[in-house]
């Protein structure tokens, strides 16, 4: 029993309490995120995630802010819809004297704002007195800096670490210090400006205080700028109101087009949606590139880039074209066995902070992902269908070459035809799936796959990869090669569905083991096959009905995993857990293959999932229970929120449950069979770009169809619908 049950994994999240106790909130600006409590402060209890974070450290680990040597009363806490500032609406509790209410709650107002420029945390505490007689007050703001590594937070142990500096005292400011390991000097610099109604009264190495009378009706503001600095380079600092007009001026537009509807619930999911990948989107020096999540996935991820950039594909191309010149730019081209990296494969993950740099941790540029690298070639594919792109992949070709080259050679390292992962590095990623806890991989008994391990989805992902290059090659002159890829990718389908198929589950294995022994275990990997067309018409319709069945779909989503399988778990990470990219890859392999019923019934149940959950935020996944009347999902104590895929997926919905496909090289919007759920009466389409021309759509919901309206149409498109 033990080998079943035991699993240590080295990169675990450490949750000795949960995240969403705390409601946080969080911002982000290209490489630099906090992590707030709903106060606006930072707190070091709990999980000890809050904090502002540069390039994969925390420059603030503790930042407190206090009325009266006490916590202010919360009145409200938001993140404004476009998540570009944190406002949070304080007053002061009840003060006693002498036995009496000396100053009752409710006489200040404090409000303050927080937003993130170019490696600032800018904050301004406006106070107002609304009392009817002048109020003695104190504010003091508490700080504190580790300058620990994002993984060190997570849980991971070092034997030693670098030096904490001296704190400098300084008129008008305080600074702290960190000389890592790495030779890197780290600073935080926390610059104060207050007016003369309250006066400094006290700066020290872990506290600034201000003191003083306000008027009745009287107001004060207090601006303060915290800077996270690495080997001395000053950030650009700017006042609070300069900082912040540049910071608005050039907010990332995430869609280009719009979406809405009749519905209010929905809009405020798909408005969340854009405004989060806004926001995780980081310009990079090849491109924009969706980070994959905060707090714990800051950073760029190969799979997820491609996962969130298929995803809004129909919506903004110009997306996918950063993420796959990002990835391009960063292929492996040696064996690196510690960086689990081999010519032609695309990364897994890079990270930036002291941990990597010291190669602690083997994540600095780390390629331990067996799928990356053909969802690399499916998404070129869908990128030139979607633009036209030419040039463009014609200066990628000689990249997808050398990714079909990784997927035909260290890819299938035993040549049987299938792609299979084993690690290299002793400290990477056991499993190298997007399941990538070490759990996640397993037989019907509970016994852990040993590989070399073929992942059903990846085999479905090289035939997609495969038909995508060759439509490629066709279209830059490469005929032959075009020829060969079509006949490998069906060799493939056909060799894939006779040894993955499972008879008497309705459904694909989970993956063969280094022994080829299929793991029969029913999972969401198997509508993975249905998005990349690998599975037959038959064998797609029965794994839609198994995953549409009870044990699969909990209501609010299709589970990871079946919940008559040994190792099911609903609050597993990997094992019965739900995780709305999932859900809205295999909804589009649905619709590949005309499953609308199923589709709409994932999209209601995200839809429900995302009025329950803060903000109407979908996180990164959450537990598998089955919904109950008039209860919520169960959330996952550590998902990242936001997440990219997670905030992406309601877009992959709607294109299922639509049928869009865009054609740009026929100047051709298709609607195959279009449905809208119960909740959408009405959805419009703003702003639709194809090439050169552009259109407004009206779309109405029917007893059993669709309708399609054309408000505007700029250029040569053609609209067409199939019912």
């Amino acid at each position: 029993m033990d080998k079943i049950i035991k699993v240590e994994d080295r990169f675990y999240i450490l949750a000795t309490s949960s995240m969403n106790d705390d409601r946080t909130r969080v911002l982000k600006q290209d490489e630099l995120f906090g992590v707030f409590d709903r106060f606006g402060d930072i707190h070091s209890y709990d999980l000890g995630e809050q904090g502002l974070y540069l390039e994969g450290t925390r420059f603030l680990s503790r930042f407190l802010f206090k009325l009266n040597n006490d916590r202010p009363l919360l009145l409200s806490s938001t993140v404004r819809d476009d998540n570009a500032l944190l406002s949070v609406n304080l007053t002061n509790p009840d003060v006693y004297q002498n036995g009496v209410v000396a100053m009752p709650r409710g006489t200040l107002h404090l409000l303050r704002s927080k937003f993130l420029w170019k490696g600032v945390c800018y904050e301004c505490v406006r106070i107002g007195n609304y009392g009817v007689v002048p109020v003695e007050l104190s504010v003091s703001f508490e700080g504190e800096a580790d300058f620990v590594d994002i993984f060190e937070v997570r849980g991971f142990k070092r034997k030693r670490r670098g030096r904490l500096l001296e704190t400098r005292v300084q008129k008008g400011r305080l600074v702290y210090g960190y000389e890592g390991l790495d030779s890197v000097l780290r600073q935080t610099c926390i610059e104060y400006f207050a007016p003369p109604a309250l006066k400094p009264s006290q700066l020290s190495r872990s506290s600034i205080r201000f003191e003083g009378s306000l008027e009745p009706k009287g107001e004060a503001n207090i601006f303060l700028s915290i800077s996270c600095e690495v080997n001395a380079s000053d950030s650009e600092r700017h006042s609070y109101e300069e900082a912040f007009a540049q910071a608005s001026q050039t907010r990332n537009a995430i869609p280009q087009c719009e979406v809405s509807s009749s519905n209010e619930w929905f809009n405020d999911w798909v408005n969340r949606s854009v405004a989060d990948l806004s926001m995780m989107v980081t310009h990079t020096a090849h491109g924009p590139y969706p980070y994959a999540g905060v707090p714990w996935f800051s950073t760029a991820f190969g799979r997820d880039g491609i996962i969130t950039a298929l995803e809004l594909l129909w919506i903004n191309p110009a997306l996918a074209k950063g993420v796959l010149t990002y990835l391009a730019a960063t292929q492996a081209k040696d064996v690196i066995p510690e960086q689990d990296a081999e010519p032609g494969k695309i990364l897994h993950e890079t990270r930036r902070g002291e941990l990597a740099t010291l190669k602690e941790i083997p994540f600095g540029q780390y390629y331990g992902s067996v799928d990356s690298t053909p969802l690399f070639v499916m998404l070129a594919g869908a990128y030139y269908e979607r633009t036209g792109d030419g040039p463009f992949i014609e200066a990628l070709w000689s990249h997808i070459e050398r990714a079909l080259y990784w997927m035909d050679t260290y890819g299938d390292r035993d040549g049987d035809g299938f792609v299979e992962y084993f690690r290299l590095s002793p400290k990477g990623l056991v499993q190298q799936g997007w399941k990538d806890s070490k759990d996640s991989v397993f037989h019907a008994d509970g016994s852990l796959a040993e590989g070399p391990i073929a992942l059903c989805e990846v085999q479905g992902y090289v035939y997609a990869a495969k038909r995508s290059a060759a439509e490629l090659a066709a279209v830059l002159g490469h005929r032959q090669r075009a020829v060969e890829l079509l006949h490998q990718a069906q060799t493939l389908q056909e060799q894939f569905e006779r040894i993955f198929w499972l008879e008497d589950r309705s459904t694909y294995a989970l993956a063969l083991d280094g022994k080829k022994r299929p793991c029969q275990v029913r999972s969401s990997n198997a509508g993975h096959c249905l998005l990349t067309g690998i599975a037959g018409k038959d064998h797609a319709r029965r794994v839609a009905d198994t995953l549409l069945q009870k044990n699969s779909f909990s209501g609010w989503g299709i589970r990871t995993l079946d919940a008559e399988e040994i190792r099911y778990n609903p609050m597993s990470y990997h094992n019965g857990s739900i995780w709305p990219h999932d859900n809205a890859l295999i909804a589009f392999g649905l619709d590949r293959y005309g499953f609308k019923e199923p589709v709409l019934r994932v999209l209601s149940g995200m839809f429900e999932t995302s009025f329950w959950v803060d903000l109407h935020r979908l996180p990164e996944l959450f537990c598998g229970f089955a919904q109950g009347h008039g209860e919520g999902p169960t959330l996952y104590p550590v998902a990242c929120a936001p997440q990219s895929w997670a905030a992406g997926a309601v877009f992959l919905l709607l294109q299922a449950a639509l049928g869009i496909e865009i054609r740009a090289l026929h100047g051709e919007v298709r609607f195959t069979h279009p449905m809208l759920p119960e909740f959408l009466r009405e959805l419009r389409i703003n702003n639709l770009q194809i090439r050169k021309a552009v259109v407004d759509l009206s779309l109405q919901r029917h007893a059993q169809n669709v309708s399609i309206g054309i408000l505007r149409r700029e250029g040569e498109v053609e609209i067409t619908a199939v019912n």
